[in-house]
């Protein structure tokens, strides 16, 4: 068995923006383990903590490494998303600077959208003109998520469409009309269709 993961890994102060989202992973990793029915002890036993370490996470005063959250994440068998989402409402916009970060030795991670489904989920990229598009709605369960990776976009429902730059990206219920409209001479984004 691993090594137990220990609070040096953990335990350094969150500063800034990063106070607010190690809250919401403490609070969800709490809200998680009691819905489970697992005491501090059986979870940090099962993902290798330290009661201490683990008590210091849901606290929201510790800054918890990618393995840490992976192990907690495959004790709790809950995506790592269900630990770093902090909720989502109808329509969700996500700005280029914002979003909970972990990070592991090679790799560097922001969570933009979590999506529960069951159906299909589809990957586009898109090129989009200055013209502007008005998509009919697509069946009930549907919902787009888009990212920006060049220019800026406006869409979302046709009711109340965001603007959105280069790293920004949206999720919205497309069971409604809603719009695409580049702002920039080129705009360039990735969409995920997830039909439920």
């Amino acid at each position: 068995m691993n090594d137990p993961i220990t609070a040096r890994e953990t335990t350094r102060p969150p500063q800034g923006n990063r106070v607010t989202i190690a809250r919401d992973i403490g609070n969800n990793i709490r809200v998680l383990r009691e819905a489970a029915g697992h005491s501090l002890a059986d979870l940090a036993a099962s993902a290798g903590l330290s009661k201490t370490t683990l008590h210091g996470i849901e606290q929201g005063e510790a800054n918890p490494t990618l393995s840490t959250l992976w192990a907690l994440a495959a004790a709790l068998d809950v995506p790592l998303g269900g630990l770093l989402d902090g909720g989502a409402s109808v329509v969700t916009v996500v700005r280029a600077d914002r979003g909970p970060r972990v990070r592991g030795d090679a790799v560097r991670a922001r969570l933009l959208h979590r999506v529960h489904v069951r159906g299909w989920v589809e990957l586009y990229e898109l090129d989009v003109d200055t013209a502007e598009q008005v998509s009919d709605p697509h069946r009930p369960g549907v919902e787009e998520c888009l990212l920006v990776t060049e220019g800026r976009v406006e869409t979302g429902p046709a009711a109340d469409p965001r603007e959105l730059a280069a790293g920004d990206s949206i999720r919205f219920d497309a069971a409604r009309p809603h719009v695409y409209r580049g702002l920039d001479e080129h705009n360039r984004a990735v969409l995920l269709m997830v039909h439920h």
